[in-house]
């Protein structure tokens, strides 16, 4: 299971002080304010991918979507957008809290389904020494 970084609750104290400034000045009216960062925590919890045996299941805010291996195309890492599964119909599904770094892990949980780039990268450094 590849989830979010621990350091992504910080962001919650952060919230929670914004949110008490500005519930502080009508906590009559803005009280709704402090449960933001619940929500937020409660948020961050639930994104997460899913590697195992059978696909890759995205876990997202509203829905959570599966893609078989025999589904799968390829892996798609956007410059500035989250990692996406594509499928062989071409329908792109967000991987949310995958990065690059997270492709041995997958490489491994997939039964070698995803190649590592970085094993393979290790293994030309090793046959160039020989």
């Amino acid at each position: 299971m590849i989830r979010l970084s621990g350091v992504a609750h910080l962001s919650a104290i952060g919230v929670f002080v914004i949110a008490l400034i500005f519930a502080g000045v009508n906590i009559a009216y803005l009280w709704w304010l402090l449960l933001a960062p619940i929500v937020l925590v409660f948020w961050i919890r639930r994104l997460r991918t899913v590697v195992d045996d059978d696909g890759i299941t995205a876990v997202r805010t509203f829905r959570t979507d599966r893609v078989a291996w025999a589904d799968l195309r390829h892996l798609q890492f956007p410059k500035w957008s989250a990692a996406r599964a594509v499928t062989n119909l071409g329908d792109k599904v967000p991987l949310p809290a995958v990065g690059f770094q997270d492709l041995p892990v997958i490489s491994v949980r997939s039964g070698g389904r995803v190649p590592d780039p970085f094993a393979a990268y290790e293994e030309s450094l090793r046959d160039e020494e020989q």
